[in-house]
């Protein structure tokens, strides 16, 4: 739900900050039908692709880490502190595990870092200056690297949670389209870059590439041996 307090204080002329930590979250429930084999599983370098993912994102925040998957989807072993909720509902893509992951999160956070689980140069600098970006107006804060937006890698406050659930209820599926409908602060490389602890840790901003197909892992498998 939104915070009714903020939205007073801010219309009150008043500073608010959040004293809540960030979250992270992310979402496993994809139905990999490129890579023909589910992506959480995928090995990386002695870890998986999920496991990495959410290492770095404990790394990352201070508040909860969440996993969304699908029910009943087998998850390759994770840290014990790590939590892992079914998406209730099949079938309605990202926006839907948004939801449900935000859901989650909200007991011990006001906002999280969201991402997919198939982003193997993910780096704890980037998930920092992503969170970094929300002001006391911003509802999201979505990074745009190379003129795309980047959705999947991306700040949202729980306050976004009635917009969103709207959007499902409309069968407006598309998870690109939520920033449209919120206050969103966009980052582009320029101003990601400006980060010095990024620009040091990700110059290429490889934190937003994901892998699709076996071809695309393979070639990540092969970079990811040298980093």
């Amino acid at each position: 739900m939104r915070d009714t307090v903020g939205e007073v204080a801010r219309s009150a002329g008043v500073t608010v900050r959040s004293t809540l930590p960030a979250a992270g979250v992310v979402l496993a429930g994809g139905r990999s039908s490129r890579m023909g084999r589910a992506k959480a599983a995928l090995e990386w370098h002695g870890s998986t692709l999920l496991r990495r993912t959410c290492d770095v994102l404990g790394r990352a925040v201070t508040g909860p880490v969440v996993v969304v998957r699908a029910a009943g989807q087998d998850l390759p072993p994770l840290h014990p502190d790590v939590r892992v909720v079914d998406d209730p509902r099949d079938g309605l893509g990202p926006l839907q595990g948004l939801v449900a992951g935000l859901t989650a999160a909200a007991r011990d956070a006001d906002r999280a870092f969201v991402c997919a689980t198939d982003l193997p140069f993910l780096r704890e600098a980037f998930v920092r200056r992503v969170l970094a970006g929300f002001d006391d107006d911003a509802d999201i804060v979505l990074p745009v690297v190379g003129g795309r937006a980047q959705p999947l890698a991306a700040g949202y406050r729980t306050a976004v949670l009635p917009t969103a659930q709207a959007r499902l209820a409309g069968g407006r599926l598309r998870l690109g389209d939520l920033p449209g409908d919120c206050r969103t602060v966009r980052l582009d490389e320029a101003a990601l870059l400006a980060d010095p602890a990024l620009a040091a840790a990700d110059p290429g901003l490889d934190s937003v590439v994901n892998v699709n197909d076996p071809a695309e892992y393979a070639a990540a498998r092969r970079r990811g041996l040298s980093r």
